[in-house]
């Protein structure tokens, strides 16, 4: 899929109406309470033509997802390798990559297998882009590629999902063509800016290193206690038997 051409042959099929709906329904009302007749209504097909393609919800979702880590990749990686200097690639590229970044913040916020998917595809495309390098991208200054990535894309997914109060402090909101610029330069900045003095650095480093890995008391750290981060995380903690 090449980003430059914001739809391909592909996307006039009624195939890629319904998932383009289902992107938006997935989006609007979650997994759970998206139906196939509503994907259909939104599409302007019949259920039936739904199921004729894609069998079930399910199978939809997978499908969706499939298509949202390729536009992902796919931008991530003409960027990087000089497209952005393209006439015409940036407003093409960012059409595609916006259309898809609220069925992503949904799906983070969902808490589900697919959104862990997601994000450690976009965790493994990351670290192989740090460790094996790339054209305009420097190289990594970390000893840990593996944390880099993931906590980088921590970061990033972490602006899709909090984009209602980005919105309301920025003005617009950053998931639209008129909201983006101001956030996207922001994390320009963000990451080309030396923010740290040397000499703080180098004391945030010493002490991290000299941090105990047990919890208190001497046991280690139970990684099934961890504080719920989403709804869906929240009400299976509240559903679960205390031990």
């Amino acid at each position: 899929m090449a980003v430059n051409e914001s739809r391909s042959s592909e996307d006039l099929t009624a195939r890629a109406r319904i998932r383009d709906a289902a992107l938006r329904e997935f989006a609007e009302h979650g997994v759970s309470g998206a139906t196939i007749r509503g994907i259909a209504k939104a599409a302007g097909v019949s259920p039936g033509l739904v199921q004729h393609h894609f069998g079930s919800k399910e199978a939809l979702r997978r499908a969706c997802d499939e298509y949202v880590i390729g536009v992902i990749r796919e931008t991530k990686k003409e960027t990087l390798e000089g497209g952005i200097a393209t006439p015409g690639f940036l407003p093409g590229a960012l059409t595609l990559a916006l259309s898809v970044q609220r069925y992503v913040a949904r799906a983070l916020v969902d808490g589900s297998e697919a959104a862990a998917r997601l994000f450690d595809d976009a965790v493994e495309f990351a670290e192989d882009v740090i460790v094996n390098g790339t054209e305009g991208l420097a190289p990594a200054k970390t000893a840990d590629p593996h944390a880099y990535a993931a906590v980088m894309c921590a970061m990033s997914f972490g602006a899709v999902v909090l984009h209602e109060h980005l919105t309301r402090n920025l003005g617009a909101d950053p998931l639209t063509p008129a909201g983006y610029p101001r956030m996207a330069l922001a994390m320009l900045d963000i990451f080309t800016d030396d923010l740290l003095e040397p000499g703080l650095v180098a004391q945030a480093r010493a002490a991290l290193r000299e941090l105990p890995t047990s919890a208190p008391g001497g046991a280690e750290s139970d990684p099934d206690q961890r504080i719920p981060t989403s709804d869906a995380a929240a009400r299976k903690a509240d559903s679960d038997p205390p031990a």
